[in-house]
């Protein structure tokens, strides 16, 4: 999807929602560039593009949006970088809980919180977690130190353990065994994955719950990227005839 009219929300049906939009937060560092600015002014502005997503997905009355804030691939990146995420990460905690809170989102992190990722850090998102835990609008769940093929390798290794101790037979293993021991097992699959910045490839991203997704690209840089974006990708995903290998 290249750029697009704007679409309203008075356009998108309302009972064709998506069950869950998982969006890949991608253009930064680009937008930055474009203004000769400082990467890290890239990722400030999408703090902004990040909540006007989020006010978007409750005025629609999704119930479920995931977005992809550090992978386990970005550790790779300038260690002057990867610090200012940790802490601009642990800062947008601070100033947008109350937000969140008062808007009845519930708000879950998905990933690995071991190290590297900081103490300080994670006590913070637990704390986020506990805080709009019994809240039911909206669930935004935050993909941080995430990667697909680390999810798999989790739910596997929790797998083998269960089997190991005699709590799982080895041919008792199904689908819904291993779907179980995901991150979020509670969330739905992925109907709706949207890519910003005109990049189009998964890059790691809810592997397994995305397996029938529709796939959404569009050319805006994330921090450009609002509300109106979003019911343009809805419309999209209304626009297509879904399957799932039937004819």
């Amino acid at each position: 999807m290249s750029a697009e009219p704007r679409v309203e929300l008075a356009a998108i049906d309302r009972s064709r929602l998506p069950a869950h939009v998982g969006i890949i937060m991608d253009g930064n560092g680009r937008w930055a560039k474009q203004r000769g600015l400082p990467r890290s002014a890239g990722h400030t502005a999408g703090e902004h593009a990040l909540f006007d997503t989020v006010e978007g997905a409750l005025e629609l009355g999704l119930r479920y949006l995931t977005v992809y804030a550090f992978s386990t691939e970005n550790w790779r990146r300038p260690p002057s970088e990867v610090k200012f995420l940790m802490n601009f990460n642990r800062d947008l905690l601070l100033r947008r809980a109350d937000d969140l809170d008062e808007r009845r989102v519930r708000v879950r992190f998905i990933g690995r919180r071991g190290r590297p990722v900081p103490r300080r850090l994670v006590e913070l998102m637990e704390a986020t977690e506990a805080r709009t835990a019994h809240h039911d609008r909206l669930t935004l769940q935050i993909a941080f130190n995430y990667g697909g093929r680390a999810e798999l390798v989790d739910a596997a290794r929790a797998l083998a353990e269960d089997a190991v101790a005699g709590r799982l037979r080895p041919d008792r293993i199904t689908e819904r065994s291993l779907h179980a021991r995901l991150y979020a097992p509670s969330a739905p699959d992925v109907d709706l994955l949207v890519r910003t910045s005109g990049e189009q490839r998964l890059s790691n991203f809810l592997l397994w719950e995305a397996a029938y997704a529709e796939l959404v690209f569009t050319e805006t840089l994330w921090p450009d990227f609002d509300r109106y974006a979003l019911y343009a990708a809805v419309a999209e995903f209304q626009r297509r005839a879904r399957r799932f290998g039937r004819v």
